[in-house]
């Protein structure tokens, strides 16, 4: 399928949008906590590709993890932009899944290589872990299936029994997980009991809810229902307690669409997770 039938022309965005001539230098920040960007892009990004990469480069990050990442070109335009701002090293799940459907991207500055555990979530395209060269760090991205698909369960325990036996170094769990505690992370009752126990499963394995570690009970929600706008915490990220010392800030962004400044979810119906440790 071409470009245009994705609804986005690398081209036409060229011709549209004016990029600083050096973008790459944001990339550099001598001493400077390591930045994490996790991201739900939307359908693939379609034609907010363009603005989206813009606005990943421009959080300067050192690690990104992208949900609803897909094999359309907007998403490739996507990786190759991230590619060139210096995230070179990348992996994704595209070819796990059907082409154009819902997939998974990391990419890094460092060097990055594939994880394969016995526990982890048997999930085409919606989990990949893998561990960078430098700094030493372990990455778990996730795209937890929605509770009417019947898989979450499944998923949850996965993930759980992965936490409790982790015996590799500093590593984080990040992504999109539909999931939440009861009354904490939702304005309407959505939770359940199952899902509220997962997040107390990976608190007793000692891997900590980083927002939750930085901002204890305050409510802050990353996505809003269509048409309703109430407001859910669904992006997480969970650190083991070789990583937990060494967080130094969890925030909640929505990258805007220049083209529509008061719009809250312009690029993408999720908020971007961004984390900072000081690994160095």
């Amino acid at each position: 399928m071409d470009a245009a039938a994705q609804g986005f022309s690398p081209a036409a965005h060229k011709n549209r949008v004016k990029r600083p001539e050096i973008r790459a230098s944001r990339m550099v920040r001598a001493q400077a906590p390591f930045r994490l960007v996790a991201w739900n892009i939307r359908a693939g990004g379609g034609a907010r590709a363009g603005k989206i990469a813009a606005a990943l480069t421009d959080m300067a990050p050192d690690l990104v993890v992208l949900s609803e990442f897909r094999s359309t070109p907007a998403s490739q335009h996507i990786a190759s932009e991230l590619a060139a701002a210096g995230l070179s090293s990348q992996i994704c799940t595209t070819r796990q899944v059907p082409s154009g459907a819902n997939a998974l991207l990391i990419a890094a500055r460092s060097a990055l290589a594939r994880v394969g555990l016995r526990q982890a979530p048997r999930e085409p395209g919606r989990w990949a872990m893998a561990r960078l060269a430098a700094p030493r760090l372990a990455v778990g991205a996730m795209h937890i299936p929605n509770q009417h698909t019947g898989r979450k369960p499944f998923y949850h325990d996965a993930v759980a029994d992965l936490a409790k036996r982790w015996r590799g170094g500093p590593a984080l769990l990040v992504g999109d997980t539909n999931s939440g505690r009861i009354g904490e992370d939702e304005e309407t009752a959505v939770f359940n009991q199952r899902t509220h126990a997962w997040f107390d499963r990976l608190a007793a394995a000692g891997w900590r809810d980083g927002f939750r570690l930085k901002h204890g009970a305050k409510r802050e929600f990353t996505w809003f229902s269509p048409g309703h706008d109430n407001g859910f915490r669904l992006d997480q990220v969970f650190l083991n307690p070789a990583l937990a010392a060494r967080l130094k800030d969890v925030r909640h962004t929505w990258p805007p669409d220049p083209a529509q400044p008061g719009r809250r979810d312009g690029l993408s119906d999720h908020a971007a997770l961004v984390v900072e440790m000081q690994l160095s």
